[in-house]
């Protein structure tokens, strides 16, 4: 936002961080661009191509973990800001209890679970029916608590100056939008870029969660969100997201292309990794033209956490923009294997968001941690079809208003 709102240096910091703010949403412009338009097409689960050759019952422990979260809410309120298709919590309490129930004891009967409580929409925008799967995966890296050695690559915690402003709470009309950034001589502006991070911006101020080995792995690792350590005494203990710089997010796959450092074929995760490093003074300057920048925290747990704050299950979670798609929905997805033709198709759980994952046709297919996940992950660009199951209760009141 390119206007700011600067008081005098005597103010007390929350009264001037009040003024900034009340400041920068009253210097709106212009409203958000309106989201692109999206259909539901009630089918039968029959239509699912595939449907009947999931093993369903994987995808329960993914559900479980998404009916947790909604234990204790109040009844009433609403799943998501997606219009009508999460429900309310009363909507998935009977489901949920179901789902609960079935994961433990038998996962054989999963599909009739499934077909009792929900029903599958098609969702289409004007464009047609097919949207964009890729593919993300929990990284592996080497690292030491303390700095020495082979182990100078620092992974940051959230900085202490780092500052999120939720403008909704100052101004209705803003409600949704956030912004980040720092204070600095009574104004409030953007949050220093990738590059003067890594030119040692917050070297020795206390904010080092640990020391990696390759800075490129630390690249990567912005890029999946989450990923687990190892420590020289064979010991792992994972990371996850805890924050970003608020800088728009840039992939340098296409930086590398256009400028022709890197053939089509070598697009991919491994390829632009590979060539990283086989460049390590040019590799930074590409590196640094990503001003995203991701700060971590300790993460205790089964997996990486998604946004939806569950721990995610390999090949049957899916980050997902939440403007179209509640946490917590199952989604199943009619799509490819990575780099070809043979067909995927899953039931798949809502449970993460990204940066680059924008729109309502469009997913990022978690597939695990480490070499074997990256192998499907960093390779994966394909078409796919979206059907979302929603809690029975929900579609018969959508038919009955309709």
């Amino acid at each position: 936002m390119s206007c700011c709102l600067a008081g005098p240096r005597s103010w007390p910091r929350a009264i001037v961080l009040l003024a900034m703010v009340a400041g920068l949403a009253a210097c709106e412009k212009k409203a958000p661009p309106p989201a692109p338009p999206l259909s539901f097409t009630q089918v039968e689960f029959a239509a699912l191509p595939g449907w009947s050759q999931d093993e369903l019952g994987l995808a329960l422990p993914a559900l479980v973990r998404s009916c947790a979260r909604l234990a204790g809410r109040p009844g009433e309120q609403r799943l998501g800001a997606a219009g009508w298709v999460g429900g309310t919590v009363a909507d998935w309490r009977a489901p949920c209890a179901a789902i609960n129930k079935t994961a433990a004891t038998d996962l054989s009967v999963a599909r009739g679970l499934v077909e009792t409580w929900f029903v599958p929409f098609q969702m289409r925008t004007p464009k047609g029916e097919t949207g964009l799967v890729t593919g993300y995966y929990e990284a592996e890296l080497k690292g030491a608590l303390f700095p020495g050695g082979e182990f100078k690559a620092p992974i940051y915690a959230r900085p202490d100056d780092l500052v999120t402003v939720d403008l909704g709470a100052f101004k209705p009309k803003l409600k949704g939008q956030n912004i980040v950034g720092q204070v600095a001589g009574g104004r409030l502006g953007p949050y220093p870029a990738r590059r003067d991070i890594d030119a040692g911006l917050l070297a020795g101020r206390g904010v080092e969660l640990l020391w990696a080995e390759d800075p490129v792995d630390v690249f990567f690792l912005h890029i999946q969100g989450s990923g687990k350590v190892r420590f020289p005494d064979g010991s792992e203990r994972r990371i996850g997201y805890a924050m970003s710089n608020g800088r728009v997010f840039t992939g340098i796959g296409r930086l590398l292309l256009d400028a022709g450092k890197i053939a089509r074929n070598q697009a991919s995760m491994q390829g632009i990794r590979d060539w990283l490093r086989a460049n390590p003074r040019e590799g930074r300057e590409f590196m640094e033209r990503n001003a995203r920048y991701i700060f971590f925290r300790w993460i205790d747990g089964d997996g990486p956490i998604g946004a939806q704050g569950v721990a995610l299950t390999a090949g049957r979670s899916i980050a997902v923009d939440p403007r179209f798609v509640p946490y917590g929905m199952p989604v199943f997805l009619d799509t490819t294997w990575p780099g070809g033709t043979r067909p995927l198709r899953r039931l798949m759980v809502a449970q993460d968001t990204g940066a680059a994952i924008k729109g309502p046709l469009r997913a990022d297919f978690f597939w695990g941690t480490g070499g074997p996940a990256l192998k499907y992950a960093g390779g994966m660009k394909q078409q796919g079809r979206f059907y979302i199951l929603v809690p029975k209760t929900v579609a018969e009141r959508r038919k009955a208003t309709s």
